[in-house]
């Protein structure tokens, strides 16, 4: 993109014998668990660190040495786990990876049984350019000292793979030319969660050589660059990588909200271009929306939860404000029906919800 990476283009034909790397060791919770990229370790290591090129190849999994090896680390949701990449050693002269080797650094996660044969895996974090520095997820690792970190999301017990991953793109220009380098840490999952896993998607399958983001030339004319594969899992809000956050979960509908009670510190709880009306009650009432107010599955990108607070546009169906409205003397399924709404119950607060864009009530129980 700048005049300075004419000059990374001939620094990259000079060091491309000198610049591979691979996962040496990982850190959790700022722990150091010692060397691991032997038989006798907890990584899938290659015999040495020359990279993947085929996105067809079975090596794309967890390289060309996809065998289960003697040591699984232990870890739990919310664990921060650091993969500590080098070039030739752990020494503090190590050179990491060549800066020449510009690209996106990316974390996957998938079931030990699945993720070892090439299925359901799962992106957890990825980075890939800022514009706004001119920088690359590979300089933000090199300059901490080969480091970057993915925090365990609160899934269920089991054997899973971590599989981080470089792509570098210096000589990506051309199709096939982009290098990989990626390995897979045998992780043992602890605690009560119960989450699963999304189906994921299969490495080899995920990637294609002429993907904008596989055949892409940083030497060019760019301020953006897509990053390959699937988007981060939105289930692993509950942590991140050192440099991106996950995404936080959508509601699924205005009515799934309703349908939830909601807890008393959120009762001041605000609502873009509305507020929310909290009855104390035990009692059903129901909760009435015009079919053009319905959320769907479409809605879903159009809320965004964080803490206490709640956002919708115009639009979409807000929390019923505190505006003058005729109200039901008591509410019952049969009355819910005739309004166009749904009867809903719950034994702390309730609330009534209508279209921003008609009339906005408050509605309290009988």
């Amino acid at each position: 993109m700048k005049t300075t990476y004419g000059a990374l283009a001939l620094a990259a034909a000079a060091k491309v014998a000198y610049a591979h790397t691979t996962v040496y060791a990982v850190w959790i919770n700022g722990v150091d668990q010692g060397l691991g990229n032997s038989d006798s370790g907890y990584i899938r290591s290659p015999p040495n660190n020359d990279p993947v090129k085929d996105v067809t190849s079975t090596d794309i999994t967890c390289n060309v040495n996809n065998v289960q090896v003697a040591k699984t680390l232990e870890v739990a949701a919310g664990d921060v786990v650091t993969f500590e990449w080098h070039h030739n050693s752990r020494d503090a002269s190590d050179d990491i990876i060549a800066s020449s080797h510009k690209g996106p650094v990316m974390t996957y996660i998938a079931p030990e049984d699945k993720g070892g044969n090439g299925t359901n895996w799962v992106k957890l974090a990825e980075e890939g350019y800022n514009a706004s520095d001119d920088t690359w997820a590979v300089d933000n690792l090199i300059a901490n000292d080969g480091k970057h970190n993915v925090t365990i999301p609160d899934i269920a017990a089991g054997n899973y793979l971590l599989r981080p991953e470089i792509i570098a793109l210096h000589e990506a220009s051309n199709v096939g030319g982009a290098q990989f380098y990626m390995e897979c840490v045998q992780v043992k999952v602890t605690g009560s969660g119960s989450t699963s896993l999304p189906s994921g998607v299969s490495l080899p399958g995920a990637y294609s050589a002429t993907d904008a983001g596989i055949e892409f030339n940083i030497y060019g004319d760019f301020s953006t660059y897509p990053i390959p594969g699937p988007t981060v899992w939105d289930g692993a809000s509950s942590g991140a990588s050192a440099t991106q956050a996950a995404s936080s979960v959508a509601a699924t509908s205005a009515a799934a909200a309703v349908s939830t009670p909601v807890a008393a510190s959120s009762a001041a709880a605000a609502v873009q271009s509305s507020s929310v009306a909290v009855v104390q009650s035990s009692t059903p009432v129901a909760a009435a929306a015009s079919p053009s107010a319905s959320a769907t599955a479409d809605d879903e990108d159009e809320y965004d939860c964080d803490d206490d607070e709640e956002e919708t546009t115009s639009s979409a169906v807000a929390v019923a404000a505190t505006s003058p409205a005729t109200t039901p003397a008591a509410v019952t399924p049969s009355s819910a029906a005739a309004a166009g709404g749904n009867y809903i119950s719950t034994t702390t607060e309730v609330v009534y919800v209508t279209n921003v864009e008609t009339t906005t009530v408050t509605v309290t129980a009988a």
